[in-house]
């Protein structure tokens, strides 16, 4: 699907089975979605560039990254998408500046475009040209992505909140809990490591945008780039931090797991240990030996079984005095 943008936000539909001639000349924004291969064949002569494929995209030299030819910039970024769901991924998302128009080529639907998308009409100064649209449209991208992390801090802090509870909610904890937590952390360590990679990626981005003559020229566009910059700085760190404090949980509800854990064998040690000494006592009077006299005694039996649970009691009390239960 391909979509334009003109300089006053509306959209114009284009498709390769009735390919314009030419195209508009206040078309500034072109949005390739999952394009055809006819598709791709028809922005090239439209436009007179090379449009990347999706093996393009995913080529991680620096060098066929980012890189300008013929006066035309070429550049690849990795964004985040899914992130609401369990899965969250990156795509690889292409951006060009030819001709005074921006050029974007992607597989997949980052939230970030479509919130540009509904602002495009307040962009303050207008859709002027192509750079303009690409610094905006990276401050879009910052924006969401800080707002991804915003979301990841809320959802870390109601777990830390579920595995660290007050001690009676802990006696309550079904069981298997803090294994289901497990898969929960591990969810949240994908989500902020996808976005570490993003803004990596959005750093390198934005050093070589700032060294592009177009905006360079623009000193509106040039100083929105060193802030956008300093934005992906700042949510690096923050990122870099969260990942700390999921490590943190991630070690800290192992650590509950082996302290239940050992609570369970501790309770079957000690069973054991106060069982022994009747057990010990029912031995000695379970023998079939000829000469025991204590099997003539008329108190033998209640005898043997104060024993027993005189046996029993001392250990478990000494337990209690030990502070073992």
């Amino acid at each position: 699907m391909i979509t334009g943008y003109c300089t006053n936000g509306d959209a114009v539909a284009l498709s390769a089975a009735e390919p314009p001639a030419s195209l508009r000349p206040d078309v500034v924004w072109v949005d390739l979605v999952e394009p055809s291969k006819a598709e791709d064949l028809m922005m090239e002569e439209l436009l007179g560039i090379s449009i990347p494929t999706r093996d393009d995209l995913k080529d991680i030299e620096p060098s066929s990254r980012l890189y300008t030819e013929n006066d035309t910039v070429f550049m690849t970024v990795s964004l985040v998408y899914r992130s609401d769901t369990e899965i969250p991924g990156l795509t690889d998302v292409g951006f060009i500046l030819s001709g005074g128009r921006l050029v974007t080529i992607r597989y997949a639907e980052p939230r970030a475009f479509g919130l540009f998308k509904a602002g495009m009409h307040r962009i303050p100064g207008g859709c002027r040209n192509g750079a303009v649209l690409l610094i905006r449209l990276l401050e879009t991208i910052a924006d969401r992505t800080a707002e991804i992390l915003e979301q990841a801090v809320d959802k870390i802090d109601d777990l830390s909140i579920e595995v660290f509870g007050d001690k009676a909610a802990a006696r309550r904890r079904p069981p298997h809990l803090l294994e289901a937590r497990l898969r929960d952390v591990a969810g949240h360590h994908r989500l902020v490591a996808k976005t570490r990679d993003s803004l990596a990626s959005l750093s390198r981005l934005l050093t070589f945008v700032y060294t592009v003559p177009v905006v360079q020229e623009d000193k509106d566009s040039r100083e929105l780039c060193r802030s956008i910059s300093r934005d992906i700085q700042s949510l690096s760190e923050h990122a870099a931090f969260i990942s700390g404090n999921i490590t943190f949980l991630l070690d800290a509800s192992l650590g509950l797991i082996n302290v239940e854990q050992n609570a369970i064998i501790k309770i079957f040690s000690i069973a054991s240990v106060v069982l022994l000494p009747p057990t010990l006592v029912a031995s000695i009077y379970g023998m079939n030996f000829r000469v025991m006299p204590e099997l003539e005694w008329q108190l033998g039996y209640p005898w043997a079984l104060a024993a027993m649970v005189i046996s029993a009691v001392i250990p478990f009390f000494f337990f209690r005095w030990k502070g073992w239960l």
